[in-house]
């Protein structure tokens, strides 16, 4: 009996160590955005675009509910800004229109049934989004900073994909701190990667 019980546990922690061994080959380029080419409070008003999903990322169901949950999170953050700046500069001599629009570059995202089907053995999830803040009378790239977010393995396992939902969370907020941050300075902001994440 005591011999089955080593087998199975010798068993369960190869499949656990696989599975922490299991990343994706989602990579950061940078641990830091650099500041746009001026602030962002330059403009009166703001028209935040919806998120587009990069093709070869778009067949995959998990990616698409992803990108819905990063939407939703984007709407609640971002949008509240947007609004009020927009609020502000409804008046303004100035109308100067900024367009932001984010794109999901690469993403990997395992869901909560995934998850209970395949635990760590299905790897990391990971994303890459990037923002293009345009001037839209000129066309001009006022910035265009990567954001980059991950859900290891083993913590999607232990926690049933919570990590990995949590992630997409995190990533949005990301998007929105930056916009936030370079409304009345032209600051730069953090990408979220890792040092030893970064190509």
């Amino acid at each position: 009996m005591v011999t089955v019980n080593l087998k199975s546990f010798a068993v369960f922690a190869s499949v656990m160590v696989l599975g922490a061994c299991a990343t994706t080959d989602i990579k950061p380029s940078a641990v830091m955005n650099l500041p746009p080419s001026e602030r962002f409070a330059s403009f009166s008003r703001f028209e935040v675009k919806r998120i587009q999903l990069a093709p070869t990322y778009s067949l995959d169901e998990a990616n698409r509910e992803a990108t819905g949950i990063i939407q939703n999170h984007l709407d609640v953050r971002l949008n509240t800004a947007v609004n009020e700046w927009n609020e502000t500069g409804k008046n303004a001599v100035n109308s100067r229109v900024l367009s932001i629009e984010p794109r999901i570059e690469q993403i990997k995202y395992l869901s909560v049934g995934a998850r209970l089907g395949t635990g760590a053995l299905s790897g990391s999830s990971a994303v890459i989004m990037r923002v293009r803040y345009v001037d839209t009378a000129t066309g001009k790239v006022v910035a265009e900073p990567e954001f980059f977010q991950r859900a290891a393995a083993m913590g999607g396992a232990w926690s049933f994909g919570a990590t990995d939902k949590d992630m997409l969370k995190r990533i949005a907020d990301l998007v929105s701190d930056y916009t936030v941050k370079n409304y009345s300075a032209a600051v730069g902001g953090p990408t979220g990667a890792p040092q030893e994440l970064v190509q």
